[in-house]
């Protein structure tokens, strides 16, 4: 982040969900972040191994200091970038559904395993994960991390808005079957929490999956301030996590929640 600015330059990688290996999927990586000069980039769902992979999920499993992840974290502490992106992670009882954020100087940062697997093959795919609220600290912000589905429950982003977060990140894959998601569910959980909220799924086509794009970045009053279209592609928007303390004033649903008496 330059000297004296409020903002946090972010940007959320739209990738092509057929990229292929993991090789692939980082040379994709290296490629969007190349004179992009951003503070924290988010990546989607799975973005390790592809989200609709079938037993390619399996085969590119890995723990969270895996290759893969030291690959990304040289990417970051090179590019002065946080990155956040989606892996498989192999455990004792099967594989989760995970994320990780490496910070510019390449530590990691946050951790997180999907506690809520939607219907679908990631009942038979994955394991539940056990992570509490996944929260982290960068450049002067409160940063909270949830995967998918779990954003489409307004308790996630309450329970984040509450600990304090400025900034919600939301690796996902979603599909052309549910475009009220990322239009309309996805500003509205910005709007209702007064914090930002970065969404990145994937873009084109996956193994017989239309992934429905629209990713996007939601300022704290909903206004959606980038949205990417249907194809692969880089959005970027400065954050002025300020703007935070400004929304829940003039709307203080955090501070008058307690009088519904629910």
């Amino acid at each position: 982040m330059a000297e004296g600015s409020p903002l946090i330059r972010a940007g959320v990688f739209q990738s092509a969900g057929d990229l292929g290996d993991p090789a692939a999927r980082f040379a994709a990586l290296e490629a969007a972040l190349q004179g992009a000069e951003l503070d924290l980039l988010l990546c989607p769902e799975l973005f390790l191994s592809g989200y609709n992979a079938g037993q390619a999920i399996r085969d590119r499993a890995e723990p969270v200091n895996g290759p893969f992840a030291a690959r990304v974290s040289g990417l970051a502490r090179r590019t002065g970038t946080a990155i956040a992106y989606g892996f498989p992670e192999p455990g004792p009882s099967g594989i989760y559904n995970a994320a990780a954020c490496f910070g510019p100087d390449g530590t990691l940062l946050a951790h997180r395993r999907k506690r809520v697997l939607p219907p679908g093959f990631e009942v038979e795919m994955f394991v539940p994960g056990d992570s509490p609220l996944t929260m982290f600290e960068m450049a002067g912000a409160k940063v909270a991390l949830v995967i998918c589905y779990e954003i489409e429950f307004p308790e996630s982003a309450r329970a984040a808005a509450r600990a304090g977060a400025d900034i919600l990140l939301v690796p996902t894959a979603i599909s052309t079957t549910w475009p009220l998601v990322p239009e309309k569910l996805v500003p509205s959980r910005a709007f209702e929490n007064g914090l930002w909220l970065l969404y990145a799924n994937h873009a084109g086509h996956e193994n017989g999956i239309d992934y429905a794009g629209q990713s996007c970045i939601v300022a704290p009053f909903g206004e959606v301030v980038a949205r990417a279209a249907v194809d692969s592609e880089l959005i970027m928007a400065g954050i002025d996590h300020s703007e935070v303390e400004r929304a829940r004033e003039r709307l203080p649903f955090l501070k008058d929640l307690p009088q519904l008496g629910f």
